[in-house]
């Protein structure tokens, strides 16, 4: 690593592996065509290193980062020393290059176990194996959604317009809209950690969360209720924001996105008339138990993955807002999960932190960028917790979360989360 960078033990993280090395790839050249930035990317800008460095120069919160080191020890919220050039140096090129006859491969073993799952279901029809169907078809369907989210950044090849219709095809088959989420993800990503404009699971300011009402946090912070949400956020959205993905007209787009939203729900309506089809045809019981449990499931696992992605370390991590915000800064708040048996399954999307930061890279090859760049991360990368076969230990960082991460206050620039005494009594 570059001077002056942090860095920690040459020991692995205990669930990342080495992948194997291509050392004869290069690097594939751009589209020359229309420029697809807006439609297939996510972030669509990064902060350039010259910002980044710009920031570091400011004062920082109340103390700089020399003097909070001084007193404190480790202070997470502090600028760190080194660059998001750095970290792109340290990870090796062959894994920015996307190949998408592997990228498919993924996608044809994922549909046939989906399929292989509904057949055996079907055939062997009894009550001791229904339970486990659901737990495993919903398991794939959460798979397929993050071969779509790569499509939606690009990372599943350099093909836009396969991209689009992989993308597509997976994600409208579980009830997602396509374009309507990739766009709004892309904010996400443009944003993470700001308090203000991220756009998933980010925090409410004191204000907010003081007018909601009693039923409405119930349901975003008390289990099960919160993962259970993204179909209706799909629909409205989280407090303190508004729009649909489904409507082109909502302030979630711009104009010129106008057409691709109309295809996903176009394509999203289709899908869900094939459902009243098949509920007519097999009976709507069946259709609930081969699809309507799985995609809850599916739900749960989205909501929750996503939420631990970003919330439930054991130390308070910043969110940020103004000129304290960076791309840097804020997607060093990410973290990374131990998922087991499921790593494999949904796609190493558990290694959060480089995906955070280059949004560009397959999920093949994040395994082996994570561990090149964690001895540049230093302290700012915080270790997985190792997971059994199954991911138990993650409920229990799930409820701890919620009952304790509730809202930020409304003035700060480095600001951590705070706990309403009252809602923490009635979760319990």
């Amino acid at each position: 690593p570059a001077a002056g960078v942090i860095t920690t033990s040459s020991s692995k993280s205990r669930f990342l592996t080495k992948n194997k090395n291509f050392p004869g790839l290069k690097t594939l050249n751009p589209i020359k065509s229309r420029n697809w930035g807006l439609n297939v990317s996510a972030p669509f800008r990064v902060a350039s290193v010259e910002e980044d460095e710009g920031r570091k120069e400011r004062n920082h919160g109340i103390n700089g980062f020399e003097e909070q080191e001084q007193e404190a020890g480790f202070d997470p919220g502090a600028p760190p020393p080194f660059k998001l050039a750095d970290i792109r140096a340290a990870i090796p090129k062959h894994c920015w290059v996307k190949d998408p006859w592997k990228s498919m491969s993924y996608v044809v073993r994922d549909v046939a176990v989906v399929l292989g799952l509904a057949a055996a279901a079907v055939y062997v029809n009894n009550w001791i194996v229904w339970p486990l169907y659901w737990a495993a078809q919903g398991t794939m369907f959460w798979a397929l959604f993050v071969l779509g989210h790569d499509c939606g950044h690009g990372s599943f090849s350099n093909d836009p317009k396969l991209n689009s219709v992989v993308g597509h095809l997976l994600h409208s088959s579980i009830l997602v809209p396509y374009h309507g989420w990739r766009i709004s993800h892309r904010t996400h990503h443009q944003n993470h950690g700001h308090v203000e404009n991220d756009e998933s699971w980010h925090p409410l300011s004191e204000k907010i969360y003081r007018s909601l009402d009693t039923l409405t946090r119930t349901l975003r912070f008390i289990l099960p209720f919160p993962m259970l949400a993204f179909p209706f956020y799909l629909w409205n959205r989280s407090p303190g924001k508004s729009g649909s993905h489904f409507d082109p007209s909502s302030d979630l787009f711009v104009p010129t996105e106008r057409k691709d939203v109309i295809t996903s729900t176009l394509s999203w309506t289709a899908m869900a008339a094939i459902l009243v089809g098949l509920g007519f045809t097999m009976g709507p019981m069946q259709l609930l138990k081969l699809y309507g449990i799985p995609y809850w499931i599916f739900v749960m696992w989205l909501d929750g993955v996503t939420y631990l992605h970003h919330h439930g370390h054991e130390e308070k991590l910043p969110w940020y807002r103004g000129k304290e915000w960076s791309y840097l800064r804020g997607g060093l708040t990410t973290l990374d999960r131990d998922y087991g048996w499921i790593n494999n399954i949904h796609h190493d999307i558990g290694t959060h932190v480089i995906h955070h930061l280059f949004p560009q890279i397959p999920h093949y090859h994040l395994v082996e960028a994570t561990e090149a760049a964690r001895p540049v991360l230093g302290k700012y990368y915080r270790e997985p917790e190792q997971s059994g076969p199954l991911p138990f230990h993650l409920i229990g960082s799930l409820m701890r979360s919620l009952k304790k991460d509730h809202y930020v206050s409304d003035t700060g620039d480095v600001v951590y989360y705070q706990t309403d005494p009252e809602l923490k009594k009635n979760a319990s």
